[in-house]
């Protein structure tokens, strides 16, 4: 878990269980960003090693409303986005904020692969199944 500067009871952790990193006050769950692992890549027959990584689909960024206006969005994007590609996984821009976000923030350039159709099936699938559950 990571706290945030400056802001001793705001930490980020990487709730894998759950597939998202959350922001948390006093044990409380704040704001999230959720994604989905997607190694479907790996067949993609491109033999590229950007194909070839396992990706991780960025799909939803929230805060919490009485939260907003104080950057914390960024400061969870930053932190979720840092530990996925010190993981070694490419970041798969599909939830709006993260998109803006990446826009801003270069730095994350060479580690983006650009949503596809089969991304997008693959999100549906998946979050289909997790509401039947």
């Amino acid at each position: 878990m990571k706290y945030i500067r400056g802001m001793d009871n705001l930490l980020i952790r990487h709730n894998t269980e759950r597939e998202r990193f959350e922001l948390l006050e006093a044990d409380r769950v704040i704001g999230k960003a959720a994604y989905k692992d997607y190694d479907g890549g790996a067949d993609a027959g491109s033999g590229s090693e950007a194909a070839a990584a396992t990706q991780r689909i960025f799909y939803h960024t929230v805060i919490n409303e009485e939260y907003g206006g104080q950057g914390l969005a960024g400061k969870l994007a930053t932190e979720a986005l840092d530990q996925t590609v010190a993981a070694g996984l490419r970041i798969v821009p599909v939830c709006p904020f993260i998109k803006k976000f990446l826009l801003k923030h270069t730095e994350y350039e060479a580690h983006v692969t650009r949503p596809t159709p089969a991304h997008l099936a693959f999100l549906e699938d998946a979050l289909a199944q997790r509401v039947k559950a």
